[in-house]
């Protein structure tokens, strides 16, 4: 009797201890996704700084986005490096300035010589490395233009497990949809795109819900040419533009009711910004040039950023900060250590999206190929070189036709495509000449050079620029990574 109690004592403590280490076993899994945060950064394609609601555009309708920026943070002096498309997004994914690798141009499919074969060096880290090498799943959908002439060049092999995109801009030929390396489409129903890139964004946050992740969704749109699908065309009433504005808006939208639905809320940073200005037919909120120039239109973009719980809901901060930001910050927040054994030019934003004293740069500066056009701080704008400008004119004598004509089925609503008449910035103010300065403070659209009355900011300012510019190296061939002469 004695021996069949304690027997049954025994199977009782080894059922007692297996059901504890099951539960304990079942807690750990349910707290698994709370160990860690999960990055999603969401970057629009030549999206202007005034393009959504909550940077007060008049007519764009952009509820998701403005909710956004109601339950986070928004930044009003958030600046692209360069005012077009490579190049930023290489800063973006490296946390340093194109200036440092030799990226200063777009690489391009159909242009011919070199720029076809131009592409992210692989001595550079990315932020996709470098969260793969943690352990993260790592995904990306949409545009790379980081390189595309051989596989070696895709995001596939620049850290990311997963890539659904086209390779290049959506108006550059031929227009091939990429899923991992291989063409599943071809010539691209644009139509279609924002929504096809939702699905396949979705399709990976849910398949990685109980592991961290990072994921980069690099959106077509509102990059020309313009195409909606049919649910959002003729829907928005302000526009091909506003169509457009109206089906990205709800694709971020899908992105954070996604994140809510899976529990990952409270550990996931989740940020919206865009490569460079816009153009036609989008606007710079007031901000003189476009995409392409070195004026406010050019660099500065809209920025939020929401992360429940560390992000507090409303916050807006006027303090510079630029694209380089989000490698060191996407990292910091996930608690991996960024690279030391190379110069890092983007600092830590969490503090800046958190608080209203924080200050993470002096100065930034503001390249256009492989010139060092501008550097400015929370006041001041210095152009060292004179200003590159798109100037057209209000009302051309005849329709401009785009050079790169549709490649089969790229086109919803072709004669509803902008023209330069629908030029997206300011187009008055003195001619921004060598050494020309502007006072953001009191004059964003750069319209008064103020050189000649604020000697010391000059001064100050150049000495900064030119210890910059020192700090890029040895020049590689060219005028690469330095100045030209402003007399050219």
């Amino acid at each position: 009797m004695a021996s069949r109690s304690i027997a049954k004592l025994c199977t009782w403590l080894i059922l007692a201890i297996a059901l504890l280490v099951y539960r304990r076993d079942e807690r750990t899994d349910a707290a698994e996704p709370d160990q860690h945060t999960n990055v999603i950064i969401i970057l629009a394609d030549d999206l202007g700084y005034g393009d959504l609601g909550c940077y007060g555009h008049p007519r764009f309708k952009t509820p998701r986005l403005d909710r956004m920026a109601a339950e986070g943070a928004r930044l009003t002096h958030f600046n692209a490096p360069m005012p077009f498309c490579a190049p930023s997004r290489a800063s973006l994914l490296t946390g340093r300035y194109p200036t440092r690798f030799g990226l200063t141009a777009n690489p391009t499919p159909d242009l011919g010589g070199r720029n076809s074969d131009l592409c992210l060096p692989h001595s550079e880290r990315t932020l996709a490395e470098l969260f793969h090498q943690a352990g993260y799943a790592t995904g990306m959908v949409g545009k790379w233009h980081l390189g595309h002439a051989r596989k070696d060049m895709y995001p596939t092999h620049r850290g990311f497990d997963d890539y659904l995109g086209i390779l290049y801009s959506n108006d550059m030929r031929p227009v091939q949809l990429i899923d991992g390396e291989q063409v599943v489409e071809y010539p691209v129903v644009q139509a279609t795109l924002t929504k096809r890139y939702t699905e396949r964004a979705i399709q990976f946050l849910e398949r990685n819900k109980s592991r961290p992740f990072f994921f980069y969704f690099a959106h077509a749109m509102p990059h020309k040419p313009l195409a909606p699908s049919e649910e959002y065309y003729k829907r928005s009433g302000a526009g091909l533009y506003g169509d457009v504005i109206s089906e990205l808006d709800a694709s971020v939208g899908q992105v954070l009711d996604t994140v809510q639905k899976l529990g990952l809320d409270h550990n996931t940073l989740v940020v919206f910004t865009s490569d460079n200005g816009p153009w036609y037919g989008g606007s710079t909120g007031g901000l003189r040039g476009m995409k392409g120039t070195s004026f406010e239109g050019g660099y500065r973009v809209p920025f939020i950023a929401r992360w429940p719980g560390r992000i507090p809901a409303g916050h807006v901060s006027a303090e510079p900060a630029v694209m380089m930001d989000l490698f060191t910050t996407a990292l910091n927040a996930a608690g991996l250590a960024v690279p030391g054994d190379r110069t890092i030019d983007g600092a830590d934003i969490m503090p800046l999206l958190t608080s209203a004293s924080a200050i993470p740069h002096q100065t930034i500066l503001g390249l256009k190929g492989s010139d060092v056009m501008t550097i400015r701080n929370a006041r001041w704008k210095l152009h060292v070189l004179p200003a590159a400008d798109r100037h057209q004119p209000a009302t051309p004598k005849k329709r401009w036709i785009d050079p790169r004509a549709p490649d089969g089925v790229t086109l919803l609503a072709p004669y509803e495509q902008y023209q330069p008449s629908d030029y997206p910035g300011v187009r008055t103010g003195v001619a921004a000449e060598p050494m020309a300065l502007f006072d953001l403070l009191n004059d964003p659209g750069e319209q008064h050079n103020v050189a000649a009355s604020h000697p010391d900011a000059v001064k100050a300012l150049k000495s900064e620029y030119d210890k910059d510019v020192e700090s890029f190296g040895p020049l590689p061939k060219g005028r690469r990574g330095r100045p030209s002469a402003p007399n050219r």
